[in-house]
């Protein structure tokens, strides 16, 4: 039975010579062939070796200005009361190499998971991937100065395989950030990291390669990981691919552009075990990566926008799509989102976002999750022969996996909230009961004996107005119990 009900309530490494001989003997080998063309072969061979001793001194310059900001990460299971310590699943970016010892001074100890990652505060904050971090291990950050350093985690995001933790240290060195936004295919990069775990003494290992693509798909999730159980952002394709060497071990390693700028986190990802040097992969510093990361620095939750469309395989096409028109069909709608409060309907054919074409499923998810919630943005819609502006507010999208924060929202009367579409999958939206469209927000913390609790309201509840204040965004919530004084109507949608 749906219904409404009324409540009044009373009143938180440097490079090894290997690399630098490769890379002489490819590069030489190019160069004096072209030059060899044009001009004698002495001269060509005077002009080709002075290129190359040119750009083996930029890499080394790239790598001794930036080895001190990349830090080595370890990762040691803790003890099961009453049991041996043992293996760890692995995943990719961490490796089993035996049992632990018993102590961190026993030099028979050996870490048996590990990753990289990259400095971003003087203070201590180092950034890596999400799928580094394991619920049931102790963290560990070998700095450049072999000091071993034990960290907690400042905030951790599934979707965006982005992670910060927090070590007691002062004085580092943040990793320079560049702009992947103009990357080309050809570019030289520099990559640092600490494969199968060689960089725990502080001395982290590099490699070199090109930009081998843009806009890579992260590789399917074929079996579940405890931390990484659905797709993130980069399943829809944002992903730099490189063919410089990344094993696994170099998830939260640094990519490198020649001016010695971070322009992607390196990850394992998208790596399929066994094919794992095929290419390497790296999340690229983009608006959202900086938008991310600031968040995570200050241990606040990262919120992606939700347009809430979906895809119906049995819909039938109305009328035909001209040729020209490139784009991606409404299937379904979900109730009360966004997408059903802006006009959309299914046969609908979106073509950009914000100005940024749209040809398929991944690209509209990818662009819209770019964007943050309760972000005003308009879609192109071809309808009807024609096409049209349609302005939409985003909502917020139900992240799944384990999402760590430290600066949480404060509570009012012993009670958090949090967007409707926060806490329900999309999917079971699509079939919701017509009150699910007016908009509203949720209850998703209820402390103990509160008053919020001795009122009657549930973790659950969802609430549509405060007196006869329409809500449906946290701030709205926020501001409109703030501006009443004593008692407050609360009206609640009835499931």
């Amino acid at each position: 039975m749906v219904g409404r009900r009324r409540f009044r309530l009373p009143i938180r490494r440097p490079a090894s010579s290997a690399v630098m001989e490769r890379m002489v003997v490819v590069v030489a080998a190019i160069v004096v062939a072209l030059a060899t063309l044009v001009v004698p072969v002495t001269a060509a061979q005077n002009d080709g070796f002075a290129a190359v001793a040119a750009v083996q001194q930029r890499f080394i310059d790239v790598i001794a200005e930036n080895e001190s900001s990349v830090v080595a990460i370890t990762l040691v299971r803790k003890p099961e009361e009453g049991a041996p310590a043992g293996f760890a699943a692995a995943v990719p970016g961490q490796i089993n190499v035996g049992p632990i010892a018993p102590s961190l001074d026993d030099p028979a100890f050996m870490f048996n998971e590990f990753g990289t990652g990259v400095v971003i505060g003087a203070d201590g904050l180092i950034l890596t991937n999400h799928h580094v971090l394991r619920e049931d291990h102790d963290i560990y950050v070998t700095t450049v100065d072999r000091k071993l350093h034990v960290a907690t985690v400042r905030a951790a995001d599934p979707r965006s395989d982005l992670a910060v933790l927090k070590i007691d240290a002062s004085g580092l060195r943040p990793m320079p950030l560049g702009d992947a936004s103009g990357l080309k295919k050809g570019q030289l990069v520099v990559a640092l990291g600490n494969p199968y775990a060689i960089a725990s003494d502080g001395e982290v290992s590099a490699s070199w390669g090109i930009i081998s693509n843009l806009a890579r798909k992260a590789a399917p999730l074929l079996e579940p990981v405890e931390n990484q159980t659905r797709p993130t952002l980069h399943h829809f394709g944002t992903l730099i691919q490189t063919d410089a060497k990344l094993t696994f071990g170099t998830s939260g390693g640094a990519l490198l552009d020649m001016d010695g700028k971070m322009i992607g986190l390196t990850t394992s990802l998208a790596a399929i075990t066994g094919y794992e040097q095929a290419a390497g992969y790296a999340v690229p510093v983009d608006d959202t990566f900086r938008r991310v990361v600031d968040a995570l620095k200050e241990g606040r939750e990262v919120e992606y926008g939700l347009l809430g469309v979906g895809m119906s395989p049995g819909l039938v096409r109305a009328e035909p799509v001209p040729a020209d028109v490139e784009g991606w069909m409404v299937e379904s709608i979900e109730r009360g989102s966004p997408a059903q409060r802006a006009g959309l309907v299914p046969g609908d054919v979106i073509t950009s976002v914000a100005g940024k074409p749209i040809h398929d499923f991944d690209e509209l998810a990818r662009e819209v999750g770019r964007l943050p919630a309760a972000t005003k943005t308009q879609l192109t819609v071809w309808r009807r022969g024609r096409e049209l502006p349609v302005d939409v507010v985003l909502s917020k999208y139900p992240v799944p996996g384990r999402k760590i924060v430290t600066k949480r929202p404060s509570a009012w009367r012993g009670m958090r909230i949090d967007y409707g579409s926060a806490v329900r999958s999309s999917q079971s939206l699509i079939f919701a009961p017509p009150e699910m469209s007016e908009p509203h927000v949720v209850v998703t913390e209820l402390a103990e004996g509160s008053l919020a609790q001795r009122a009657g309201l549930e973790v659950g509840s969802r609430i549509s107005r405060v007196g006869g204040r329409r809500v449906e965004t946290p701030d709205e919530f926020r501001r409109a119990v703030d501006a009443v004084d004593g008692d407050v109507q609360l009206t609640l949608i009835d499931l």
